[in-house]
Parts: C-alpha cells; sequence; structure tokens
C-alpha cells in the first residue's frame, strides 16, 4: 500500500488525531504536581512529611510491580532471547550512548539540564505503553510483555550503576554505596515481595483502584520535587525556549530511534511482529520508573532540573508512537505473515 493510499498518512487525519489526543491520568497527576508544586510549593517540616510520603509511595509502587509480574509467563517469554536482548541493547547501550554524545549542549543549556537528559537516556523501558502500541500494530503482544517488563527489573541494577558510571564522571552528581542501599530497600525489597505474596495479593495488585494509586504516586514525586525547584529558585533559570528545544529534541531523538530500530530489527531477519515489539520497547524510557529511580537515588526533594527532559520526553513519545501504532494496524489490517518489511 503506498504512503497516498494509507489513509494513517494524510493530513486531515493526522489533524483529527492531534485535536482528538486526551492525555491519560498519569499525564493528568504530572500536570497537576507541577502547578502546586510551582503555585503552591510545599515547604519546611511539611516538606519533611512529603519526603517520608514519597518514600513509602515509591515503595508501594515496586511491590505493584512484583505482585502483577507472572513468573510463569516472564519465563516463557525470556525464551526469544534474540529479541530480549536487542531491546536490551537498545534501551542500555545504544541510548545511553547518544546520551553521551550530546555532552557539548551543556555548554549551551547548563549542566543541570544536560544532566537530567543523560538520566532520561539511561532508564529502563516503559512497560504499559509498550505493550499497548504493540497490541494496537497487530505485533507481538507476549514478547513485549516480557521484554519490557524485564527492562523494568534490569532497570532497578542496570540504572544506578549506569548513573554511577556515566553520571558521576560527568562530574555533575555524587552518589555513594548508601544509593544501593536505599535501592534496595525501596525497590528490590517490595518487588520480591510483591512477587512473593503474589498468590494472594495479584487480584488486589491488578485491579482499577490500584492502577489510580501507583499513578498518583507518580504525581507526589513530581510534586515535591518542583516544590523544591521552586523554593530554591532552580526554576527561575528555566526559559520558555530551553522548554521548546527539549520538545524538539525529544521529537528527533522518537524519530531517530523508531528509525534506527526499523532498519536495524528489518536486516537482522525478525518478522513484522517482532519488529513491532523492538521497535516499541526499544524506543521507550519509562516515566513511571524513572522518577522513582531519581528520588531515590538523589532525593525527592532536590532533583531539580532532572526530572524535566524525561517528563518531556515521555509526553513526545506516546504522542509520535500512538501514531506509528495506528499507522501500522491501518497498513496491514488483517494477514500479517507476508509483512516482514515496512
Amino acid at each position: 500500500m503506498s504512503k497516498e493510499d494509507n489513509p494513517s498518512t494524510t493530513p486531515n487525519t493526522i489533524w483529527s488525531r492531534i485535536i482528538g489526543y486526551r492525555p491519560d491520568f498519569l499525564i493528568w497527576m504530572i500536570l497537576i504536581g507541577v502547578v502546586l508544586g510551582i503555585f503552591l510549593p510545599v515547604r519546611g517540616q511539611a516538606a519533611e512529611i512529603a519526603d517520608w510520603v514519597v518514600k513509602f509511595a515509591i515503595a508501594f509502587l515496586f511491590f505493584l510491580y512484583g505482585a502483577r509480574l507472572a513468573p510463569q509467563e516472564a519465563l516463557k517469554g525470556l525464551l526469544h532471547w534474540r529479541l530480549h536482548l536487542l531491546i536490551f541493547g537498545f534501551t542500555f547501550l545504544f541510548f545511553p550512548l547518544v546520551g553521551l554524545a550530546m555532552m557539548p549542549l551543556k555548554h549551551l543549556i547548563g549542566e543541570d539540564l544536560y544532566m537530567g537528559i543523560l538520566f532520561l537516556t539511561l532508564v529502563p523501558s516503559t512497560v504499559q505503553s509498550s505493550v499497548a502500541f504493540t497490541s494496537i500494530a497487530r505485533g507481538n503482544v507476549a514478547a513485549s510483555i516480557v521484554a519490557a517488563s524485564a527492562s523494568s527489573l534490569a532497570g532497578v541494577v542496570l540504572t544506578p550503576l549506569l548513573v554511577l558510571l556515566l553520571m558521576t564522571s560527568s562530574g555533575g552528581v555524587h552518589i555513594d554505596g548508601s544509593t544501593f542501599i536505599n535501592i534496595g530497600v525501596q525497590l528490590l525489597l517490595p518487588f520480591v515481595l510483591g512477587q512473593l505474596l503474589r498468590r494472594w495479593v495479584q487480584p488486589f495488585a491488578a485491579s482499577p483502584l490500584t492502577k489510580k494509586v501507583d499513578q498518583i504516586s507518580i504525581g507526589l514525586v513530581v510534586y515535591v520535587s518542583f516544590s523544591e525547584g521552586k523554593v530554591s529558585g532552580a526554576w527561575e533559570s528555566v526559559h520558555w525556549t530551553m522548554i521548546l528545544g527539549l520538545v524538539l529534541g525529544s521529537c528527533v531523538l522518537v524519530w531517530l530511534l523508531l528509525s534506527i530500530t526499523s532498519v536495524v530489527t528489518r536486516k537482522l531477519g525478525f518478522n513484522y511482529q517482532d519488529q513491532v515489539a523492538i521497535q516499541f520497547a526499544g524506543t521507550k524510557k519509562s516515566l513511571a520508573a524513572g522518577l522513582p529511580m531519581a528520588a531515590v537515588m538523589f532525593g525527592s526533594g532536590g532533583l531539580g532540573l532532572l526530572i524535566l527532559p524525561l517528563m518531556i520526553f515521555h509526553q513526545v513519545q506516546l504522542i509520535i508512537c500512538s501514531f506509528r501504532a495506528s499507522s501500522y494496524a491501518e497498513r496491514y489490517p488483517d494477514s500479517l505473515e507476508h509483512a516482514k518489511t515496512w
């Protein structure tokens, strides 16, 4: 089917999707956290209490992650090792290399904002949207579930190691051994407890109620972080041109990764379904995992500009990937056996 014949590529269809786009509950929580943090920041003793609330919320969030992941499903999906290895390579190797390649930008945008860009390249892939877009595009959903989940789990260990290796060596961030103890207590331990208690708590963990709880916890992290930025005056240095630059840069980065994953998977001989799974799981960065990790590693009240690039990139990747997933679904609506190229 030619580009001209594909209704998903017409200007009217693209414009209608932009007009019809509605942020999900998580995005609303983030926006509310930003607005409240700027105009009604938490201060003094209340800020200390808020920090403890955030720590508890993060621990509960990773408990839910552990309770939701079925071990037998993960073991079955791991058999597709070539697909998972490629996704891991894009997530934890290629992305960080791109972040390092952008190091000259810190002379233009400042040390803090560049560290935020570098941090976003180090966090794991997102689970929910990767799976959702793979399903819409009629890709390998089972492999996407396992790959994205494995990426999130591995990120609990790999992301702090990459931060220690790349961000501390760049001179902008300092973490020590206590960081890994905090990660073990706040992230790994709750996850393991969720796995051990999954038999009894899985229905609760998978309910719509807990989905709202984990999204609200992300909003709390954003609120406390932006409050600290407001109180310390960090946001006064953020000009609107920086925000515009982050949006445009995120668009370029998402497009670049989607294009590269498309070419690489095609050259390596993956079928259509696997190409889709690799594209959507290998080009995403998880806000839901990245913000809690940042709060544990750097302190929820001291994130400053560090989380801004990740929040913007998250929104941009959702919009661009939703367009691409719908385009694939319309391009190959029926039989996919022949669809080994785009």
